[in-house]
Order: C-alpha cells, then sequence, then structure tokens
C-alpha cells in the first residue's frame, strides 16, 4: 500500500497537478470579447476587482480552519466566466496582430486564473509573456515562481525570461525559496545590492539564505536591522520570529510581537510572531490560536500552516498535526518543513512506510541537511532495511560534517569533523548485521571524533567538553565502552584492554569498564 501522495492538493486549490484542468487556456475556448472598449489599466481594475469578489465569497463560505467541513473544496465562482472572457480578449488582440503592444496587467490575471484553474503549463506560459510586457509588475513573477519546483525548472525559465535586472531580482528569490544558499546566489545578490543598497527586500533574501544555511545568529542581525530602519515593515517577520524561537531569544521575540501589534495586528505575520512567542512559552493552545486567527486572514499562509503543524504535535494531537502538515503541502510543495512534520508525525503513529516516503520528500529537496537523511536511516533501521538505513546515515556524515575552526599546521583548512552520533549509529547497525569488523572500525572513528588526534588532546579537551553539551553527542565513555566490548570479538583483546584501561580512568561506567577488563585477562589466561 503506497501512502497517499499530499502533492495533490485539494479540490479548488492551484497548486496540484495530476488532475484535468478546470479552464483550458487553448484554441478551442470561445473567442468573442464580451468586453467594452477601455483602457487595459481600466478593465484590468474592473476584472482583477471581480476576481478579489470571488476570493472573499469563497472564503466566507469556507468552513472554519481544520473544521468538519474544512476540505478546500470551496471554489472561485468568478472564474469560469472571467477565464472565458480573457480568452475572448487575447484572441481578438491576437487576430489583430496586437499582442506585443499589452501592457502586461490583463496577461497577469489570466496567468493566475489559469493557475487556480489548475492549467499550470498554459499559466506559465501567459505569466512569462505578462513579465516580458511589463517587467515591473512584482505579482507575476511571485505567481511564476509558485510554478517552479526545482533547480532545474528555474534553470529552463530563466533562459525563456527577458534579459533584465527584474530577472536577477527573481533568480535571486526563486533561489532562495528553493533554499539555494551557494556562491552563485550569494555573488547575484551581491551584485544586486551594489544597484540597491539600502533594500529592505533584498536585505531579507540575505538573511533567510543565512537562515536556511542555519547561520541564525547572521540572519537575526540582518533582520534586527531592518527592523530598526523599517519599524513598520511586517514581510517576512515571521521568518525573524522562527530564528528567535530556534535561538531561545524570548526577550526579543517578545519585542518583535509588540510591534508588530503596534503595527498591524490582523496581519497573518503578526499572529505567526505571536504564537511563536506562546509556543516559546510552552502556552501551546494560545499557539494554535493564534496560528488559526492567520490562515482565517489568509488561508494560503505556509507559516501558519507548518508551525501550527508543530504545536499539534505537541500537543500529541498527530492526526491534527497531519491534516495541517497536509495543507501546507498543498500551499507549496517546496516547503521540507512540512514534509518533514509529515514524517515525523507518522513515525509518531509507528507508521515507518509513511513516515520514509514523506522524509525522503524533506530529503530531497534538503539533499545537504543531515537531519533528513538522518531520518530517513531511522525509519530504514525501523523496518529492517539495515543496508539502506546505513547508505542513508552515511550521507548524513557527507553533509554533516564540518572543518574545527584551528587550522591545521601547514595552512590549510581545521580538522574535519564528522558527526559522533552517527557514526555510533552506523557502527551500531553494522553490529546488527553481523559484520563485528566494520562496527570496531567506525565506533574507532567515534572515538577519533570525539577526542580528536591524540597531540591535540589535552588542548582541545575544555573545548571539546563544551561542544559536547551544546550539541547533546553521545558521551565519550559511551562510545569506548561499546568499543571495548566489540574487540574482543574481534580478537584484539590488548586493544580492549587498552580502551577499557582508558575507560577506568576518564569515563563513567567504570565498573563495567573494570568487569571488561576482567574478561580480557581471562581470556590472555585461557588462550595461554
Amino acid at each position: 500500500m503506497k501512502p497517499k501522495d499530499v502533492s495533490t492538493p485539494h479540490k479548488g486549490s492551484h497548486k496540484g497537478k495530476g488532475k484535468a484542468p478546470l479552464f483550458s487556456g487553448g484554441k478551442d475556448a470561445a473567442t468573442r470579447n464580451p468586453y467594452p472598449r477601455l483602457s487595459q489599466k481600466s478593465l484590468f481594475l474592473a476584472l482583477y476587482s471581480k476576481y478579489l469578489a470571488g476570493e472573499k465569497r469563497k472564503d466566507e463560505e469556507t468552513e472554519m480552519v481544520l473544521g468538519p467541513a474544512d476540505g478546500g473544496m470551496t471554489v472561485n465562482r468568478e472564474l469560469p466566466d472571467l477565464a472565458r472572457g480573457l480568452e475572448g480578449w487575447l484572441a481578438e488582440r491576437r487576430m489583430h496582430g496586437l499582442q506585443d503592444t499589452s501592457q502586461g496587467w490583463l496577461e497577469y490575471l489570466y496567468g493566475v486564473i489559469l493557475l487556480k484553474g489548475r492549467n499550470e503549463e498554459e499559466a506559465k506560459k501567459w505569466l512569462i509573456q505578462s513579465v516580458h510586457l511589463n517587467p515591473f509588475l512584482w505579482g507575476a513573477w511571485q505567481e511564476l515562481n509558485d510554478l517552479l519546483q526545482s533547480t532545474e525548472d528555474l534553470k529552463h525559465v530563466v533562459d525563456l525570461l527577458p534579459q533584465n535586472v527584474m530577472t536577477l531580482i527573481f533568480h535571486v528569490y526563486c533561489s532562495q525559496e528553493l533554499y539555494q544558499a551557494t556562491d552563485d546566489t550569494y555573488q547575484a545578490l551581491a551584485e544586486l545590492e551594489t544597484i540597491f543598497p539600502s533594500s529592505a527586500f533584498l536585505k531579507t533574501q540575505r538573511a533567510l539564505l543565512y537562515y536556511h544555511s542555519k547561520d541564525f545568529e547572521e540572519a537575526s542581525h540582518i533582520f534586527s536591522t531592518i527592523l530598526v530602519d523599517s519599524p513598520y515593515r511586517l514581510e517576512s517577520l515571521d521568518h525573524y520570529s522562527n530564528i528567535l524561537y530556534v535561538m531561545g531569544d524570548r526577550a526579543q521575540l517578545a519585542f518583535v510581537a509588540q510591534v508588530a501589534t503596534a503595527t498591524d495586528k490582523f496581519r497573518p505575520e503578526t499572529c505567526c510572531v505571536v504564537g511563536n512567542y506562546y509556543s516559546l512559552k510552552s502556552e501551546h493552545e494560545k499557539a494554535v490560536m493564534y496560528f488559526r486567527r492567520a490562515l482565517t486572514l489568509d488561508r494560503n499562509f505556509l507559516s501558519a500552516w507548518t508551525l501550527m503543524g508543530h504545536e499539534y504535535i505537541e500537543m500529541k494531537n498527530t492526526h491534527a498535526a497531519v491534516e495541517s502538515y497536509r495543507r501546507a503541502v498543498d500551499v507549496n510543495r517546496k516547503d521540507y518543513r512540512a514534509w518533514y512534520g509529515l514524517g515525523q508525525a507518522y513515525e509518531v503513529l509507528d507508521m515507518s512506510f509513511y513516515a520514509l516516503f514523506y522524509y525522503q520528500r524533506a530529503a530531497a529537496l534538503r539533499p545537504y541537511d543531515p537531519k533528513m537523511w538522518q531520518a530517513v536511516g531511522t525509519c530504514y533501521a525501523k523496518m529492517g532495511r539495515l543496508e539502506h538505513s546505513i547508505k542513508s546515515l552515511k550521507r548524513a556524515l557527507v553533509a554533516g560534517s564540518y572543518y574545527t575552526e584551528e587550522p591545521s599546521q601547514d595552512g590549510g583548512p581545521g580538522r574535519k569533523i564528522l558527526d559522533p552520533e552517527t557514526l555510533h549509529q552506523i557502527a551500531l547497525l553494522y553490529e546488527r548485521l553481523g559484520d563485528d569488523a566494520e562496527a570496531a572500525s567506525y565506533m574507532e572513528l567515534t572515538i577519533a571524533q570525539e577526542f580528536g588526534p591524540a597531540p591535540h588532546e589535552e588542548d582541545d579537551a575544555s573545548s571539546d567538553d563544551n561542544e559536547d553539551s551544546r550539541s547533546g553527542r553521545p558521551r565519550p565513555s559511551t562510545q569506548s565502552f561499546q568499543n571495548d566490548d566489540d574487540e574482543p570479538r574481534t580478537g584484539d583483546v590488548d586493544r580492549a584492554n587498552l580502551l577499557a584501561g582508558e575507560l577506568c580512568q576518564d569515563g563513567v561506567e567504570v565498573e563495567e569498564a573494570k568487569a571488561l577488563m576482567r574478561d580480557v585477562r581471562a581470556r590472555k589466561e585461557g588462550g595461554a
């Protein structure tokens, strides 16, 4: 049995694939132009107002957030008429050869309507035409970004875009949305900052790139400067609150919540900031209330769905968490946090097959995040697929390796560190496979990563202790003891005796170490 593919959204959502489009947008559609002769801006304002009125009625008819009938079934009833009318207007302009004299507004609206109708390819074509005609229509760029699911999609679309500064801004924005904190992205961002040195938008993109790279201190610093320079700017403030939440900075989070509430308490960003504040205080019911309020204001506000799922996990309401994460994926299939949250929820329900499916989706979006591969490896281990688990954990090792700050003697980078916890898990998996030699070698590697090379052991002891306490890594003594236990099975009793002796001096499991030393002596005497 395959898990339900949540990448296909509920009816009425404009993000889904795999369903027949509601509006074809093709040449077979009605071509009669029903609109009077108005300027393009006037016609756009009239039709866009009609579209917004339909969206408002749809929201009013929709059930409460996660209510019994809240299945995303309510649709904007104005869309079919708008689609037919715009198709006729655009067809008439094509017939008279006037398509190149358009201003981009109505092409943008037609693309939005096609997107709502799940006709993504046609929507992409009209949105690209809109940005060619009106490069400064940012709404068209944002809708185009929603259609991109990978860096390959981005590369393909960029080749079809006009060569101007807006395309460069779009490339940086999409790269950030796809979590591509690469040198090319930073270089393009730096180039834009020379043109717009005081742009709050570009500063926000840089902060979010640092956030995706888990450089929370630098991201927080940039957001704080933006808040000082633009105290009434609420865009992306929900991301700033996420950073402060991860850092545990309750005082600053409370301050940001006060500023946002004083500016506009009816913005979804404000509700998410306040919700994060209550979550940090472990008041999860109040946090959920504010996240629901954010979704009442904007059903497509991604952060609120994902954060509400996290809160339901904390409240042990797994089924509500699953539904929240599903709705987050409906809004944005690129959100790895929602996929990862679904994996966590199904893991809590002890449904490892489902959890593995969602963890794999998260890992595909974040291939260089060790946390994703560790989750995949854990699921494989629970399912008894130990070889696959080892491969996944080795991917986590590669993704999670880093260099110490201290450079080497030849002037190169510092010692490369592998996560001891992951090494230890791999060793235990090899032990379960009966490969004692590999298990012992990974235990040895675990000890080497914990203590460092022998010449630097004494110098680095205090810093290692601090690092262990911050990262929550297993104690070296535990790793060493289990390694000692492997050595007699591989026949290296002298090595086992040496490690057990070190453990008696430095470790916590002294009694176990002494018992192992007695066992080693008995084996030696028996062998003699």
